[in-house]
């Protein structure tokens, strides 16, 4: 029988044994070889097979340095300075509403018809009583043409002695009848021309086009309602179909204290904020002072445009201002060197910092110089950037120069 502290040493591992050799580094190359063949390959179908997907944003001007000795701060709103309600000019049942709320419309652009099955048959009466009356008019000419041959005639029949006096008084009487009704039928075509204008202006009544560029921001009517351009039947007739407003009339409207008011004067610049957005100062400057105050609140209105736009910027938004003193002997604020950008637009590497901005559907390297820390939501470029340029601030894969892309509004 085997002696059991024998069998116990045969399972010692011997660790002065050299360990066994193997040939791993093929399978080691062989993956590394993969990895950089798959890596590449998903480079060019990036680059080759579709457009990258980002996120951009706008270059902007700084607001001024004086932003932080502003000798007046005022609340307001965002409002149109030119909106409509668009009605029609005569009562009609809505036959088809085009728009909806959020859509651009361009001038003379039809946002509704109204049923206009009337105003056809009225055009179609008009017409047909103006072709009527040509007619008229081409017989009653036919007839003086005859009557001025009888007439001449008659007169050289008398001339000769050889009819009566009577008989040529008769044809004078013929031609001059014939005369005056031809000058009335010429009339009665120009009344019946007028009334085909008429039916026609009724029938484009029926179209209500948009009386000039905006965005729908809201629809009042809807197919089968009444509508009239005066309030009438209580609540079931409608007096609009929609309303537009034109984005490039946005201005800022506050109410300032009167006490204050001597500190506003026109063209004084702002600086402002919206409500949504307060990170994000817009330059602004006053457009007029209403010369008016009013008593119950002893406040006086201001108008403030922007000077430069957004589509972030909504009417009816709620906005902080900014009245910004003078910053130099000349009394105007200078403007800080540069435009602002997101943080999350620059990058950098060994060739130092830059952007990619988008041109034509495509993204380009450019090189930019820091005007401020690099550090915080919004960078200040120095150099290398104008404002209105399109940044990218985000990217669904790695960007490299001339690559395809399709953008997105970045918020």
């Amino acid at each position: 029988m085997a002696d059991p502290s024998e069998s116990i040493h045969q399972l010692k591992i011997d660790r002065s044994a050299p360990p066994p050799t193997g040939r791993r580094w093929p399978w080691l190359l062989a993956v590394a070889g993969i990895v950089i063949v798959g890596t590449v390959l998903w480079m060019l179908a990036a680059r080759l097979g579709g457009a990258v997907e980002v996120e951009t944003d706008i270059a902007r001007r700084p607001p001024s340095v004086a932003a932080a000795s502003s000798v007046l701060d005022a609340s307001g709103y965002v409002v149109a300075r030119r909106q409509a309600t668009i009605s029609s000019k005569v009562t009609g049942k809505v036959l088809e509403v085009l728009v909806e709320e959020g859509m651009r419309v361009e001038k003379d652009q039809i946002v509704a018809r109204l049923d206009d099955t009337t105003q056809q048959a009225q055009l179609a009466v008009a017409v047909a009583r103006a072709e009527a009356s040509r007619a008229a008019l081409a017989e009653i000419s036919a007839q003086l043409r005859n009557a001025r041959q009888e007439r001449d005639r008659q007169r050289d029949l008398a001339g000769r002695g050889l009819t009566s006096q009577a008989a040529l008084d008769n044809t004078e009487a013929v031609f001059d009848e014939l005369a005056a009704r031809l000058e009335t039928g010429r009339e009665n075509v120009d009344v019946a021309d007028s009334n085909v204008l008429l039916a026609k202006d009724a029938l484009s009544n029926m179209t209500i086009r948009a009386p000039f560029a905006g965005m729908v921001v809201t629809k009042n009517a809807q197919p089968g309602e009444m509508i009239s351009p005066i309030s009438a039947g209580g609540g079931f007739t409608r007096t609009g179909i929609c309303t537009i407003i034109d984005n490039d009339s946005l201005e800022i409207e506050v109410d300032v204290n009167e006490a204050y008011i001597q500190r506003v004067v026109p063209e004084q610049r702002v600086s402002a904020v919206l409500d949504a957005y307060p990170d994000w100062r817009i330059p602004a400057e006053v457009i007029a002072i209403i010369p008016t105050a009013d008593r119950q609140k002893a406040t006086v209105r201001v108008r403030i445009g922007f000077l430069e736009r957004d589509n972030r910027v909504l009417r009816d938004m709620g906005v902080k201002v900014s009245f910004l003193g003078s910053a130099s002997p000349t009394g105007t604020a200078p403007e800080v060197q540069g435009v602002m950008i997101p943080g999350a637009a620059l990058r950098s590497d060994e060739n130092g910092n830059f952007v990619w901005i988008v041109r034509n559907g495509a993204v380009e390297r450019r090189s930019v110089d820091l005007g401020g820390p690099r550090d915080r939501p919004q960078v200040l470029i120095k150099t290398g950037l104008v404002a209105g340029d399109s940044v990218v601030s985000a990217a669904d894969a790695p960007l490299s120069a001339g690559q395809a892309v399709k953008t997105t509004k970045g918020t």
